[in-house]
């Protein structure tokens, strides 16, 4: 395969550059405890200086892998699959929801919504980044907005997003983990008095588990 031929089936998301591929427990957000198949993407140029996966940031360091070799792998372990990055909304994502789906597994994403919405999904978590905020048509289809609390500001820029998701969306602050003890007890206090937010933990780094 040329290089030319390879660069066309990834801008057509048939090789997407997988990073990593682990049968886990869904540890934050709405479906927390919930056994499924992550997917990691490679790629991601929003670059928040606390994300914990910064080595998916580089597209080139990950190998393109065929989506059918992807969705081989992860409907072995579970019909619930997650597919998070990196940014994987930086590629097409029509080719792998396609074959998923034809599977009959469920479709789920983890997105800061800064690229085109592509692909079918069963569950959309929208998790919106300061620095490259998201495109307006994912407000609409979102089913859950995850805004990370890193410092106070962020609370007012989780309220400036939840005002344009849709109403059935459900709205979860979750503390950055570095910063977790100084800024839980203001999460706490702010869902209490604003009960329309709900808190988010990351279960699975307080279980232990990837």
């Amino acid at each position: 395969m040329t290089r030319r031929e390879r660069q066309e089936l990834i801008d057509k998301g048939h090789l997407l550059p997988l990073m990593e591929e682990f049968y886990t427990i869904q540890g934050e957000g709405f479906h927390k405890g919930t056994a499924a198949y992550f997917v990691r993407i490679g790629g991601c140029d929003v670059g928040c200086h606390w994300c914990d996966v910064k080595e998916s940031w580089l597209a080139e360091l990950h190998p393109p892998t065929a989506t059918e070799k992807i969705v081989e792998n992860a409907v072995n372990y579970s019909d619930t699959i997650v597919v998070t990055g990196g940014e994987p909304l930086t590629w097409d994502m029509g080719p792998l929801t396609e074959q998923l789906k034809a599977k009959g597994v469920q479709t789920h994403i983890e997105t800061s919504g800064a690229y085109k919405l592509t692909g079918e999904w069963d569950w959309i978590c929208l998790s919106p980044k300061k620095v490259k905020l998201p495109k307006e048509e994912i407000y609409e289809k979102a089913h859950e907005l995850k805004c990370i609390v890193y410092n106070k500001d962020d609370l007012r820029f989780a309220e400036e997003q939840a005002s344009k998701v849709n109403e059935n969306c459900i709205l979860y602050l979750q503390p950055e983990w570095s910063k977790r003890d100084k800024m839980m007890p203001l999460i706490v206090n702010y869902v209490m008095a604003n009960p329309k937010w709900k808190v988010s933990l990351q279960t699975h780094k307080y279980l232990n588990i990837p």
